[in-house]
């Protein structure tokens, strides 16, 4: 038996046959379409494999394969965004899928799946986000909206005080203009009473540099929704806007 951010794997996945395997001292775990229905296509599942998980399955069912790479923090080290990197290239190289994925990206997922795309756009074809972190003087800090800050976490994975923050410009927001500059396609969900990670101080953000500069951005809110959920009770609308843009 084996156990996945605290789910426990056989041999399938909500009845997915997977590949499992690591690299650079770490777990991956690769979902797999049925057998005959693969598109070529993959997505990244940047943070919390298993949470919240209809929009990857409707992708499987499509014929996209699944992947994910366990990370050393949720707060996108470079050791961490080094290992995306890699783990990219061996999806492409040795299972003969895309070279540029479709990261899915959750919350602190969100904020990974950014920066994989500023720093090394030619491996993303298009992003789905949702509630993403994008400003960390928001969250994890609390300077606005958020009721308590929490950063503690953070400086530690970073190896950094609230004084280094103040100067830091690798903020996922940073990298937003590498983002317009690629027309990189966006899918972005939110809900608007997001008390955890205010859409106004973080997600807000890049729909107003996308819109713009005229990129591509499709933006879903949920009305009167918090943090969590995350996705929709009907996650067509992502995944045809995936299917639209993915390659």
């Amino acid at each position: 038996m084996k156990q996945w951010d605290g789910l426990e794997v056989i041999d399938n996945w909500h009845g997915f046959s997977i590949k499992d395997g690591r690299m650079m001292d770490r777990d991956f775990i690769i979902v797999c379409p049925k057998e005959g229905t693969a598109n070529g296509k993959w997505a990244l599942k940047t943070e919390y494999f298993g949470a919240f998980p209809e929009t990857e399955i409707e992708l499987l069912k499509r014929g996209y394969h699944v992947a994910s790479i366990k990370n050393k923090t949720r707060w996108a080290t470079d050791e961490d965004m080094e290992a995306f990197v890699a783990f990219c290239k061996y999806v492409h190289e040795e299972l003969g899928l895309s070279k540029k994925c479709v990261p899915v990206g959750m919350s602190c997922g969100g904020q990974e799946a950014i920066l994989l795309a500023g720093k090394h756009p030619e491996l993303v074809s298009c992003m789905y986000i949702d509630a993403p972190v994008i400003n960390y003087l928001s969250c994890p800090v609390g300077l606005g909206k958020r009721k308590k800050g929490t950063p503690e976490e953070f400086l530690n994975a970073k190896g950094m005080t609230l004084i280094d923050l103040l100067s830091y410009r690798e903020h996922p927001l940073d990298f937003i203009p590498n983002l317009v500059e690629n027309k990189i396609p966006v899918i972005l969900l939110s809900g608007d009473a997001d008390s955890v990670v205010p859409f106004d101080e973080n997600g807000e953000l890049l729909k107003k540099a996308y819109e713009k500069a005229g990129c591509i951005i499709e933006t879903i809110m949920r009305p009167g929704g918090d943090h969590h959920p995350h996705g929709l009770p009907d996650v067509t609308p992502i995944c045809d806007f995936i299917d639209k843009y993915s390659y």
